[in-house]
């Protein structure tokens, strides 16, 4: 390939990552069992296959892989489609679940494989695929085949760990994507380690606040999602920080979030307009009594 990371190894093996060996249907399922378990759940393919594998479609969706791990407590991300960022992930210890494409023209086969790594000296990718424990692939093969995936990849991690080379929106959308079925400590574990890379993120911000108010530690919440509301002047920031407030009884507080949201709803975010109404409708509820 051309231009590989200049601040990467030349050479990097992740040789402890376990092997499944499995044939072509079964791809899905070995692959996502393989990364699982390097990640620290480890799993079979046999116990993921009901909820990746489509008899009916003979394979595995993408949708399934990437819901799967977060079922046990792992967090999907999608990684950039270049070959810098999946050299990144493996320089980094992260297995990468790659879909290729091994047919020609109209006849597709896809095959997923993780890839382990990488001898740029030789031009080598290393593989775990199918029933072949180490494959050793030239990395332009590699590159290819996988192009007409549309480079399709991810790497599944634990929640307080991030992907090397995965970009701010990709890592948001797989913690709020955790977020749906995690318990709300582990989604607010997931946040908050994403936050360290991207303290300004509105996104990353309101699910760090909505996992502790839905992890019962209101308090928290609140002083997350204050400075968000500020920094971003966002309906739904204001919104969440009002029904946070009128939980922990400061009413007048919570007023004055609901009036922003609504305000701010009125003005650029029409929709969550309904929503700060109703939150504003609330608030003033509790302040008359009636």
């Amino acid at each position: 390939m051309a231009n590989p990371p200049a601040d990467i190894p030349q050479k990097v093996a992740l040789s402890a990552t376990p092997f499944f060996p499995q044939d072509q249907l079964q791809c899905g399922p070995a692959a996502l069992a393989t990364a699982m378990s390097a990640a620290g759940v480890p799993t079979t393919p046999e116990s993921l296959t009901r909820s990746v594998f489509l008899p009916g479609r003979g394979g595995s969706l993408q949708i399934e892989m990437l819901a799967a791990p977060r079922a046990h407590g792992l967090v999907s991300t999608r990684i950039q489609p270049s070959m810098q960022a999946l050299l990144r992930e493996v320089a980094a210890g992260h297995p990468v679940v790659v879909l290729l494409n091994l047919g020609l023209g109209i006849y597709p086969v896809w095959h997923y494989a993780v890839v382990i790594g990488y001898d740029l000296s030789a031009g080598d990718a290393l593989l775990r695929s199918g029933t072949t424990e180490l494959q050793r692939l030239p990395l332009f093969t590699l590159e290819h085949t996988w192009s007409r995936s549309g480079q399709w990849a991810f790497v599944t991690l634990p929640p307080d760990q991030l992907p090397a080379s995965a970009s701010e929106s990709d890592v948001s959308d797989g913690r709020v994507t955790f977020e749906r079925v995690a318990p709300p400590a582990q989604a607010a574990m997931a946040y908050r380690t994403a936050l360290q890379r991207w303290p300004d993120s509105l996104v990353l911000g309101l699910g760090l606040g909505n996992a502790l108010m839905a992890s019962g530690d209101a308090r928290a919440a609140a002083d997350v999602l204050a400075p968000v509301a500020q920094r971003h002047d966002s309906a739904a920031a204001w919104n969440n920080l009002a029904t946070v407030r009128l939980k922990l009884g400061d009413t007048q507080a919570a007023l004055d979030a609901a009036q922003r949201a609504v305000s701010r709803a009125q003005s650029t975010e029409p929709q969550w307009l309904a929503a700060a109404q109703a939150t504003l409708a609330e608030v003033r509820q509790t302040l008359t009594g009636k």
